[in-house]
Order: C-alpha cells, then sequence, then structure tokens
C-alpha cells in the first residue's frame, strides 16, 4: 500500500493529537507562564510531526528514514520535558502518565514505520 499524503500517516495523526494537548496544556495550564519551558514543550512536539512530514516529503526512504530519527528523538525530548513538568507540579500524575504513554505510542509507530522502510 503506496501513502499518497503524509497526512495518512498513523504515527503523524498520533503526534497531531499529543501537540493538541501540548498546546491545550500550555496555553490553559500553570504552565503559561513558564515561558522557557513552554517553549520547548511546543517545539519540541511539533518537531515530531513536522519531521514526519519532512520526510515524507524527501521522497527517498533514505531521507524519510532520517527524519523519522529525527522525529523520533524529538519524541524522547518531549518526554524528557514531562518529567520537568511533573517534577515542578506544573501536571498531576495522571497527565503526565497520558502525555508520555501517547509520546511513547507515537515512538512506536515511528519504529514500526522505520523497519518497514529499511524492508
Amino acid at each position: 500500500m503506496k501513502i499518497e499524503k503524509f497526512e495518512n500517516i498513523e504515527a503523524w495523526q498520533k503526534a497531531r493529537k499529543l501537540v493538541k494537548l501540548i498546546y491545550e496544556l500550555t496555553i490553559n495550564g500553570a504552565l503559561r507562564k513558564d515561558y522557557g519551558l513552554k517553549d520547548q514543550l511546543q517545539r519540541s512536539s511539533v518537531s515530531v510531526m513536522s519531521n514526519i512530514a519532512e520526510g515524507f516529503g524527501r521522497k527517498t526512504d533514505k531521507e524519510f528514514i532520517y527524519f523519522l530519527i529525527i522525529a523520533r528523538a524529538s519524541a524522547y525530548e518531549l518526554q524528557s520535558h514531562l518529567y520537568v513538568i511533573f517534577d515542578l507540579e506544573y501536571i498531576t500524575k495522571q497527565q503526565f502518565d497520558q502525555l508520555y504513554d501517547m509520546a511513547t505510542e507515537t515512538i512506536k509507530l515511528i519504529n514500526g514505520f522505520i523497519r518497514y522502510l529499511r524492508k
């Protein structure tokens, strides 16, 4: 099955949902005034979905894999930032778990896609 649009990539769809949750958290919560950390959270989450899309646009599997690896690294970066905001009590354990698990699911989808492209 050939993917015609990056919007059809399941990892991109999951990353998009994660971005929405991160923005809701950083715009509405106590975190909204911690500008540096808010910016880092937003940038790392957006980087996941952006790099998936950019890799798709490169049109070669080798380049696509390279950008998927960057997207995966950004998801790990986001998970690290989640520990910071949890430790600073900007979010609850339940919020942490939800966001961390969603990032993990995104990483798994990216890993699966990398394996697929390497075949």
